[in-house]
């Protein structure tokens, strides 16, 4: 069933201003109807990114890209297609409305819930900077070395002791009790209505959109009630196995280099991302898990640095958050920091520099489990030795990518100083971890699919190019000779629209989309194209699939002529076929 309904994207369609939602990732400069810029894709010295007024595409004519609106955000954001449609809808104020039997809390309308904590934040950044209660808590960040810039750029709050002022704020702006309650703000206990957060500093939980969806709040005081942080309970905004706070200001550096910063705390995020660690990230108050590892990896994360406190329990942390990536074949590299020490206080002593070279030196992720579990388990004494073999044969037996199991053993071996055979095998020669684990099914098609990456090809040529090679399709292709359900629909839907209506965008596409189609087009910009060569690229990929599809008919023939059978009449009629096939290679028509 298609997500969105057609009335909602047209309305959606009618209200994107391009210039506006490019606006905060490149400084415009305008000229006779014509908006320039240096390219947000690549690095250039004089504008070749440029967007004519009224135009609903972009086009850089030094590096290529090109797109619409939803293309930006896939690109550049790494947002997945419906993210892009629903990032438009929040920035344009347009309500998307969603087809009958998707998922409750997606038809719910979520602005009204973003406006209460957008205002709340605001209230608490107010309580900081302006009202005497902030007093006590500026002291607290200044002994921190956090002045009123770090305050002022992160919104940085102060949540009252005393009820009264945010109640009357709340009463003030006419916010629905009902809604303060969903949105984790008020709670209700022996009959009263009391506030969530109170007698802490607020730290905004901003969603991609710059919108905030929840709060982290810390006490500064023993003897404030609960622990030295809470956080917004589950609300329809603010999911906490899922969110990663900071990704919104890392989101872009983290895709683009494909590896991140890990840390603890809200402050260590904060403090790395204005020094210019803008690839820091933090888990909100529970462990670090499998759904937030997932996100990265949807970002294309290969590496990941974790700066964890110098204690016991940062090591402890480490050791297994480390496990969740390396399990996923991500390297994971891990700071070592003094005992007692955490990243913001390696800043604020040691400057952005002396971070740096912690950086620098991140250690292996089997070297830093030797070292800990080492601590633990004497590896001097035989027993000792055997004892954390198996400990760390355990941490390896689970990782799914056999080169790294392969070579962690080959670590394992060098650093204790053990033959490689004998980790090779447990005991009476059966095989140990090197032996191949259970085949695992990609989640994504697109990698083990070879009819899907030759036929997106095909459909990523036709979008960048608006169209403009439709001809060229139709003088070759028949839709129904494509292979992949999703890209024969969508392939043929734009030679469709570009017929009839001389184009398209992929606003026309997203009211008939199923749900599990937005994959194919979360795969188009994944992949960097040269739009000066798009006819040529077209031209290449058409000729693959011309040939696929002619020897997979040469193939056909030839096992209906092996299995025996046929009367000789009809073998003799499928030779002939063969014959004339063999003899005549497909070959794209440019003409």
């Amino acid at each position: 069933m298609p997500l969105f309904t057609k009335e909602s994207l047209e309305r959606l369609r009618e209200r994107i201003d391009l210039v506006e939602l490019l606006a905060p990732y490149v400084q415009w400069k305008k000229q006779a109807g014509t908006y320039k810029a240096l390219c947000p894709f690549h690095k250039e010295k004089s504008p070749s990114f440029l967007v004519r007024q009224g135009d609903t595409h972009y086009h850089c004519f030094g590096c290529g890209a090109h797109g619409d609106a939803i293309g930006f955000l896939m690109q550049y954001l790494k947002l997945n297609f419906a993210e892009s449609v629903e990032f438009l809808a929040q920035k344009f104020g347009i309500p998307l409305s969603y087809e009958e039997g998707e998922v409750q809390e997606k038809k719910e309308d979520l602005a009204p819930l973003r406006s209460i904590l957008n205002d709340t934040a605001d209230f608490f950044h107010k309580s900081l900077v302006e009202e005497g209660e902030g007093k006590e808590a500026l002291a607290y960040l200044a002994k921190r070395g956090i002045d009123l810039a770090f305050i002022k750029f992160f919104k940085i709050g102060w949540a009252p002791h005393k009820e009264e002022g945010l109640f009357n704020f709340f009463q003030k702006k006419k916010f629905d009790k009902k809604l303060l309650g969903e949105v984790g703000l008020v709670r209700e206990a022996s009959g009263k209505s009391r506030a969530f957060f109170a007698d802490r500093i607020t730290f905004p939980i901003l969603d991609v959109t710059g919108n905030t969806i929840g709060f982290s709040a810390r006490k500064i005081k023993e003897e404030t009630f609960g622990g030295k942080y809470i956080n917004t309970p589950e609300t329809p905004l603010f999911k906490k196995s899922r969110i990663l706070f900071g990704l919104n200001y890392s989101r872009r550096r983290i895709a683009k280099e494909k590896r991140a910063l890990i840390v603890e705390g809200q402050i260590d995020a904060l403090r790395l991302i204005a020094n210019g660690f803008n690839l820091t990230v933090a888990a909100l108050g529970t462990a670090f898990g499998e759904e937030h590892v997932e996100k990265l990896l949807k970002l294309g994360v290969t590496q990941v640095y974790l700066a964890f406190d110098g204690d016991e329990a940062g090591k402890k942390a480490a050791a297994k958050v480390g496990q969740l990536f390396q399990k996923e074949g991500i390297e994971v590299l891990v700071l070592k920091f003094p005992s007692g020490s955490d990243p913001d206080l390696i800043l604020q002593k040691e400057g952005r520099a002396g971070f740096l070279s912690y950086l620098k030196k991140g250690e292996g992720y089997i070297p830093f489990l030797i070292r800990m579990l080492s601590e633990e388990v004497s590896p001097k004494t035989p027993a000792g030795k055997n004892r954390l073999v198996e400990e760390l044969l355990a941490h390896i037996e689970a990782w799914k990518a056999p080169v790294m199991r392969y070579e962690g053993l080959k670590k394992i071996a060098e650093a204790l100083q053990i033959p490689f055979a004998m980790l090779e095998n447990k005991q009476k020669g059966e095989p140990l971890v090197v032996a191949p684990v259970e085949k695992v099914e990609s989640k994504d098609k697109f990698l083990i699919d070879q009819d899907r990456i030759l036929e997106t090809d095909l459909l990523r040529w036709l979008i960048l190019t608006k169209g403009a090679l439709a001809d060229l399709v139709n003088k070759n292709l028949q839709v129904e000779d494509l292979k992949d359900q999703p890209c024969q629909k969508w392939i043929g839907e734009i030679l469709k629209l570009t017929l009839s209506q001389g184009s398209f965008d992929l606003l026309d596409l997203a009211s008939q989309m199923e749900k599990e189609e937005t994959e194919v087009f979360d795969l188009l910009f994944s992949k960097k194209v040269n739009l000066d060569k798009a006819k040529e690229g077209m031209v290449e990929v058409l000729q693959r699939i011309l040939t696929r599809n002619w020897m997979q008919k040469k193939e056909e023939i030839r096992q209906k002529i092996k299995e025996g059978y046929l009367e000789e009449e009809k073998v003799l009629l499928l030779a002939k076929e063969f014959d004339l096939l063999n003899k005549s290679p497909p070959k794209v028509v440019v003409g």
